[in-house]
């Protein structure tokens, strides 16, 4: 994320960051003394703690002269999935998820995480590896989404958009792509907006 957040800085698209609950206090542990390396993390808040996270986080920028009316959410992984929860809701302008995680990883493939994908309303862009555990190109052509959502796919890339050697593509072009796609959807939904 800090590549990302650095990247659209320097695209011109301001980029504000916060942390769920249980990663201020994962980070909090790693800091303090006598901790094993971390490892006593404990996983993510339940989703309603994620999805009020979220709903005080876009409240907060908007009170602070942001409206959420030209806010674009989202998120890595599990930060963008809950994004996606209350995009519509939140009355955002556009949504970014980066490696949606469609489903969980080596599970059954039907337990899929895209209900509310198939009737999301704010424009969205889901920016995934092609070979993505979380959902490949293979699986995720064959989901019913909204026609608000564009799909793009990172060429070879995992769930954090890294190539195979194999492929001739590396990960830093895969990011930087990744970053140009995200900042020219940015762009777009802003200009459609400004279009109304």
């Amino acid at each position: 994320m800090d590549d990302f957040a650095a990247g659209l800085a320097v695209a011109g698209i301001p980029v504000a960051r916060f942390e769920f609950p249980y990663m201020a206090k994962r980070r909090a542990a790693r800091s303090a003394p006598n901790q094993e390396d971390g490892r006593s993390r404990g996983g993510p808040d339940p989703t309603p703690v994620l999805l009020e996270t979220w709903r005080r986080v876009i409240a907060a920028i908007d009170m602070a002269g942001v409206s959420r009316r030209a806010l674009v959410i989202g998120g890595k992984s599990m930060g963008g999935r809950m994004a996606s929860m209350v995009a519509d809701d939140e009355g955002v302008l556009g949504l970014v998820c980066l490696g949606y995680p469609f489903h969980p990883p080596k599970a059954d493939v039907t337990t899929k995480r895209i209900v509310h994908l198939a009737t999301l309303t704010t424009p969205a862009l889901i920016v995934q590896g092609t070979r993505d555990t979380f959902g490949s190109q293979e699986e995720v052509v064959g989901y019913t989404l909204s026609p608000a959502i564009r799909v793009h796919w990172m060429a070879d890339g995992d769930h954090s958009f890294k190539p195979r050697k194999s492929s001739g593509r590396t990960e830093p072009q895969n990011v930087a792509e990744a970053i140009a796609t995200v900042a020219a959807f940015v762009r777009d939904v802003a200009e459609t907006q400004r279009g109304l």
